[in-house]
C-alpha cells in the first residue's frame, strides 16, 4: 500500500503520525496500551475503522490486561468501532491472532465495499468528499475515499473535490495528501464553498465515511456532514456513505442516542500554535453530527448496496 498508517512489529504498534501531516512522514511507537490509548486520544491515530485495529493491538501489548481495555474504551467515545474490537478481543484466546485478523478483515472489507460503491460512480464525475476517509482512517485502502480511489483505478476519470474539513483539516491535511500520493485529480475548497460549487453544477455526487451507524440508518461522521447532506438534498445530488459492517451499531435505535464527542476549545481558537480568537470567548467544540436517514441515497458496506428502506435492509445484512 502506498500509505500504510498502521504497522504491527510483534513487540510494538507503529502508527504513522497524522498529526505531522503532511509536512513530514513519522510513525509513533506505543509498546503498551496506554501509550495506544494516548495516541488515540491525541489523534496520532484516526479514523473509526483505524481506531478499532489500533486498539485490538493496544490489548495484546498490555496482555490483555483489564486495565487496557478500560483505558482503550475511554479514550474517545463516538467511533463504534472501537467498542466492537475490544469486544472481540475480550472473547479472543489467541489475542495476537485475533488483532491480527481485525486488521486483516478491515483491510478486505474495504476493498469490497469500495468495488460495490466505485459502481455507483459515473465516468468523469466530480465526487466532493469531506474528512479522511483513506488508509489513513482504517487499516488501509479506505472508506468513501477507498470507493473513489477504485474508481480511479478502474479508469472512471473521476476527480475529488476535498472539503478542508475544520476545524483538524483532515481534508486539507490529509485527504489531499493521499490523493496527491496516489495521482487521483483532487481540488481542495474551504468548507463554507461546497453549497456555491453544488449551486453552479460543479459537483455531480458527495460520498462521505461513518464513526457509527445506528440500526435505523441515522449516521453520525465528522462534524459538517449533516450540513452537506442538507446541501446536496437541496441540489438533488447523490448523498452516499461508505463504511464496514464494523461501524453499524444495531444497540442504538436511532441517531439522537449517538454519544457525541467534544474536543478541546484549542482546535477551534488556533491551530499548531497560532491563535486567532480572543482570550475569553466561549467555544463549543463537537467533533461529529448526525445526518438522519431520509438524507441519504445509500449506504455502502462490504456485502453491498444499502437504500431505503435503511433499517430493515441493515437488519437482513447482520443476519445475513
Amino acid at each position: 500500500m502506498a500509505v500504510e498508517p498502521i504497522l504491527w512489529k510483534g513487540d510494538r504498534l507503529d502508527l504513522l503520525d497524522q498529526r505531522a501531516l503532511p509536512d513530514r512522514v513519522e510513525y509513533l511507537s506505543c509498546r503498551s496500551a496506554a501509550e495506544v490509548a494516548q495516541a488515540i486520544k491525541d489523534m496520532v491515530v484516526r479514523g473509526a475503522p483505524a481506531i478499532g485495529c489500533a486498539a485490538a493491538f493496544g490489548v495484546v501489548l498490555s496482555a490483555g490486561s483489564s486495565e487496557s481495555y478500560e483505558m482503550l474504551s475511554r479514550s474517545r467515545p463516538t467511533a463504534v468501532n472501537l467498542f466492537w474490537a475490544l469486544e472481540r478481543m475480550r472473547k479472543a484466546r489467541d489475542l495476537e491472532a485475533e488483532a491480527r485478523a481485525i486488521f486483516e478483515e478491515d483491510l478486505a472489507a474495504n476493498r469490497a465495499l469500495s468495488r460495490h460503491g466505485a459502481e455507483l460512480i459515473p465516468a468523469g464525475a466530480r465526487v466532493l468528499t469531506y474528512c479522511n476517509t483513506g488508509a489513513l482512517a482504517t487499516s488501509g485502502h479506505g472508506t468513501a475515499l477507498g470507493v473513489l480511489r477504485t474508481a480511479f483505478a478502474n479508469e472512471k476519470r473521476i476527480s475529488v473535490i476535498a472539503c478542508e474539513t475544520r476545524p483538524y483539516l483532515q481534508g486539507a491535511r490529509l485527504t489531499a495528501w493521499e490523493c496527491v500520493q496516489e495521482g487521483i485529480p483532487c481540488t481542495l475548497i474551504a468548507d463554507n464553498m461546497a453549497g456555491f460549487l453544488m449551486s453552479r453544477g460543479e459537483v455531480d455526487a458527495v460520498i462521505v465515511g461513518a464513526d457509527r451507524i445506528a440500526a435505523n440508518g441515522d449516521v453520525a461522521n465528522k462534524i459538517g456532514t449533516y450540513t452537506l447532506a442538507v446541501l446536496a438534498r437541496r441540489h438533488r445530488l447523490p448523498f452516499y456513505v461508505a463504511a464496514p459492517l464494523s461501524t453499524f451499531d444495531p444497540a442504538i435505535a436511532g441517531g439522537t442516542a449517538i454519544p457525541i464527542e467534544e474536543r478541546p476549545a484549542a482546535e477551534v481558537t488556533g491551530y499548531r500554535g497560532l491563535r486567532w480568537a480572543p482570550e475569553g470567548v466561549a467555544v463549543r467544540n463537537p467533533a461529529f453530527d448526525v445526518t438522519p436517514a431520509e438524507l441519504l441515497t445509500a449506504i455502502v458496506c462490504e456485502k453491498g448496496v444499502l437504500r431505503e428502506p435503511f433499517g430493515a435492509g441493515i437488519a437482513r445484512l447482520r443476519a445475513a
